[in-house]
């Protein structure tokens, strides 16, 4: 039986309430296990950055601080969101069309006040909820799409979701951003975030040993109001969240996982 699997008869079986709190002790004490024993520190580079964000908010739970630190010093800092974002909105066009235009809203805004300028957001407006299963023509133009912006602005480093965050698309996201690294032909160093990982994820089913030797940590304590306001900034997305899944994004440290080449 896979993990996926397990995740889903724990919904079935447990109520909401319980199943948060089993999911938040998990989270909590895992990612204090991870700061304080199972990771190294992470030295803060001057290169140039690329962001993919599977949503507008995950860019900034999972990155904010590492943004906000780099456009402080002036390094360059460039995100791309792969989905619009519409969520389970059911199949109103005018309900659907009101939540990308306000996802989009607040991704700008959220960025804006980590430092990044609107010209160097970009949306590609995928379906939400659809990058594992797009149509291989589909699939082929995003990938496409993805290395014209790593060959446009060669970044020295890019950041994607981790390839077992617990999700389809953030999971699908790795796989395309990976693809067009290799169809761009650029050198650049491969860093991944987790959102879902930690919170969905049983240790014992989904990290192995070599997971956690990989992981690094950033401070970001001086600019941690920066991403609490960014992260405040996603008010549409912030209600719809499992009651203390924010909490752990509001730390002093944000984690990353190095791929190798």
């Amino acid at each position: 039986m896979n993990y996926k699997k397990i995740l889903q008869r724990l919904e079935k079986l447990l109520p909401n309430t319980w199943l948060y709190q089993v999911q938040y002790m998990h989270s909590s004490l895992l990612v204090r296990w991870i700061l304080r024993r199972g990771s190294m520190p992470l030295t803060f580079s001057k290169k140039s950055a690329m962001v993919f964000s599977p949503h507008q908010d995950d860019e900034t739970f999972g990155c904010g601080g590492m943004i906000a630190l780099k456009r402080e010093q002036g390094i360059p800092v460039v995100v791309a969101f792969l989905t619009d974002g519409q969520g389970s909105v059911g199949e109103d066009s005018e309900i659907k069309d009101k939540i990308i235009q306000i996802r989009k809203e607040e991704a700008v805004t959220a960025l804006n006040i980590l430092g990044v300028e609107s010209s160097e957001i970009y949306f590609l407006d995928k379906v939400d909820g659809t990058l594992r299963d797009l149509e291989a023509l589909q699939r082929q133009q995003t990938i496409e799409q993805i290395a014209e912006l790593l060959q446009k602005y060669k970044p020295g480093e890019v950041y994607v979701p981790h390839q077992k965050d617990c999700h389809k698309d953030h999971e699908a996201a790795y796989t395309l951003v990976k693809e067009a690294i290799a169809q761009a032909k650029i050198e650049v160093e491969l860093l991944e975030y987790a959102i879902w990982l930690f919170w969905r994820a049983p240790l014992f089913i989904m990290l192995k040993l070599q997971d956690i030797a990989d992981a690094y940590r950033l401070s970001i304590a001086a600019v941690q109001d920066k991403k609490n306001r960014a992260i405040a900034s996603y008010s549409s997305q912030i209600e719809g969240l499992p009651p203390g899944f924010i909490k752990r994004f509001l730390g002093s440290y944000e984690i990353f996982f190095k791929v190798e080449s």
